[in-house]
């Protein structure tokens, strides 16, 4: 996954993401895509529900749901901008659909996802960063922040910390605007559950700290590792 990618919001619910992160996971990198073509995956209930620990019942549900509203979900993007008059501008804000289309076929059972063009770039490599080993780590995450923190460490899984300023962690966390107001309500609802699960059903052992200007924070740092085998057995 990109940088760019793994910071930006991504507005979905935990299915979503969970049905969003097994269809990447199926992409196929190194097969040539002719211009125009848009890739196709396809999850079926018995996929998911075997991935994810469900019963069917809950894989229909969700798969149902996610078709319904994946193809209005957004991924929000801040691109840096050059200076203008000697002036620093603001970032240029940046969306873009995951899908441009999406199927579900009742009775069956299964949901086809049609990737936008323009996001491609950013998911050709994921399968060599986020591998099958990787998705049974986050099949066991019952929070989507839990599963987005996931991603921020295993971005810089190979120094061992990871430093941010409080504005790109909210947005990668898609906190609320009143979360934003308020960084208690940031390390209340948000990183300390997410931190609690990581250590609880992977076996991470993570540190952070808040980083302030004054008053203020203005930044997060986070140390962190995991141990070489997996805590949890799915």
């Amino acid at each position: 996954m990109t940088n760019a990618l793994t910071r930006a919001g991504h507005g979905l619910t935990l299915a979503e993401k969970r049905i969003i992160g097994f269809a990447v996971s199926k992409l196929d990198s190194q097969k040539a895509v002719r211009p125009g073509d848009v890739p196709v995956t396809r999850i079926s209930a018995t996929e998911y529900a075997d991935q994810f620990g469900v019963d069917m019942t809950t894989a229909y549900e969700q798969l149902q749901d996610a078709a319904k509203q994946l193809y209005n979900r957004s991924v929000t993007f801040y691109e840096a901008v050059h200076k203008r008059g000697g002036k620093p501008l603001t970032p240029t804000r940046k969306q873009m659909r995951w899908v441009g289309q999406v199927n579900y076929q009742d009775g069956e059972g299964w949901v086809e996802l049609h990737w936008w063009p323009a996001l491609l770039p950013h998911l050709t490599g994921i399968r060599k960063n986020f591998t099958s080993y990787q998705l049974h780590q986050a099949s066991a995450l019952r929070s989507v922040y839990s599963w987005r923190l996931l991603e921020l460490l295993m971005r810089f899984e190979d120094t061992g910390w990871l430093e941010m300023s409080i504005e790109d962690f909210a947005q990668s966390m898609d906190a609320t605007e009143k979360q934003q107001a308020d960084f208690a309500a940031i390390r209340r609802k948000i990183i300390e559950p997410a931190i609690k699960e990581l250590m609880n059903k992977d076996g991470w052992d993570v540190q952070w700290r808040p980083i302030k200007k004054g008053r203020k924070v203005t930044a997060l740092r986070f140390e962190f590792k995991r141990a070489d085998q997996m805590a949890l057995e799915i």
